[in-house]
This record gives structure tokens, sequence and C-alpha cells, in this order.
């Protein structure tokens, strides 16, 4: 039986991307092969935290929920085999699934939504990781792959000055060929709700100009920069 490190299983409103503000079971997964410089979850990444469950034991706590959402998110779940078994068990009791990932690695998951969100140049830590991050953040075949074979938005964290990652992405998603710019979801890096109200007025104009999405984080307004949100 496949198992896997959970760090949280919780309910919670969706604050990211195209179905934000739908209520959702979040169940983050523990482990990452990245170092985000600003990553908001490190007991999911930096520091894994949390106990090692059995597939099934995850199930039963997420479908003790009425919420028919479901978030799997991270860390990053795509490293870990038993996240295609509890997605495929989720949808097969009729939960509509979301899987989080950074797009490094591939994993046959079933989900109803792929929220891609590809790691730009702002996210490279500094430090011992730098080299090992940089190396990772990018794989262009699985990104590829995720366009032609999963229903996908595509989020990316901006951090100022937003010049350069515009322009990042601009050329990313050329390479990836995404081919709808209502996927792409342009959502500013900050903890508290003041820094993302600024950051988000200074990207509207670019959201404006190219047909993409200004992606809130809802849950921040909410809660706070705060686990189990």
């Amino acid at each position: 039986m496949a198992r896997l490190r959970i760090a949280e299983v919780f309910e919670s409103i969706q604050g990211e991307g195209i179905w934000a503000g739908v209520p959702s079971v979040f169940v983050r997964v523990s482990g990452c092969n990245l170092r985000c410089a600003w990553c908001d979850t490190p007991y999911a990444s930096w520091e894994p935290e949390g106990p090692v469950l059995e597939v099934h034991e995850v199930l039963r706590r997420v479908l003790g929920s009425p919420l028919r959402h479901v978030v799997v998110t991270g860390g990053e779940p795509m490293l870990f085999p038993g996240v295609a078994d509890l997605c495929r068990a989720l949808r097969a009791d009729g939960r509509i699934v979301t899987i989080e990932t950074a797009g490094t690695v591939w994993l046959d998951a079933e989900c109803d939504l792929m929220s891609v969100s590809p790691k730009l140049s702002n996210s490279t830590p500094d430090g011992r990781w730098a080299a090992i991050h940089e190396a990772r953040r990018t794989n262009l075949p699985v990104l590829r792959r995720l366009e032609r074979e999963r229903h996908c938005q595509w989020k990316f964290v901006l951090a100022p000055p937003f010049e350069r990652d515009l322009e990042e992405i601009e050329a990313l998603v050329a390479d990836v060929g995404v081919r709808d710019p209502a996927r792409i979801v342009l959502m500013p890096e900050g903890t508290d709700s003041e820094t993302l109200r600024a950051r988000a007025r200074s990207l509207a104009p670019a959201c404006m100009a190219r047909g993409w999405r200004l992606g809130p984080r809802l849950h921040i307004d909410l809660y706070g920069n705060e686990k189990g949100t």
C-alpha cells in the first residue's frame, strides 16, 4: 500500500486560480524538489513535516468532508506515486480534484484541473540550494506534456520589479504552447493583504494588455498567512 507524508488536511476556501472562492478540502503532501526563496509552506518543502500515512487513511479523512472539491497540494505532490492512487480514488467517489504542481516532474495522476505553477528566476534562493533549484525549476518536456494531456491553468508568482518576470512568462508560455491566454494567471508574491493589493494594482495593466487573469490570494485576505487555511 502506497504511503504519503501529509503535512495537513483541512477545509478552507480555495484562494487562488480560476476556482478561487470554492469551498474545498486541501491535502498538503509534504516534500518538495525545489527550494523557492519565498516559499510560504516551508513545513512541506524546506523542512517537511507530518506523519507518513497509507493512502486509504488519507482518503478516509478527505471523504469525511461533505465538500466536493479537493485540492492536492504540497510541497510537490507529483513526486509521489501514492498521489495518483489517491486522486483516482477521489474521482471514483465523484470528487472534483485539483492538483497543484510546479510542473517539474510527470506523474500519471487523474484530475479535473492541473494547476501548474512554473517557478520563475525570482524563486531561486541564495546559498547552497541555488544551483540545485535553478537546474530543476523548469522542465519543458513535462510542461508541454501537461498542456497537451491535462486541463491546466498556468499560475505564475511574480515579485517586483515585474518587467523581468513578465518577459520570462511570455517566453515560457510560447515555448510550452499554452493555447488559451485566459488560463494564464498572474499572482503577486506576498503574505499579507496590503502587500498583495498594492502589487496586484501594478500587475493589472499587464493582464489587461495580454488577456491574462489577475489572480487573488483570497485565503490571505480571509485568514492571514496561517496553516490550515
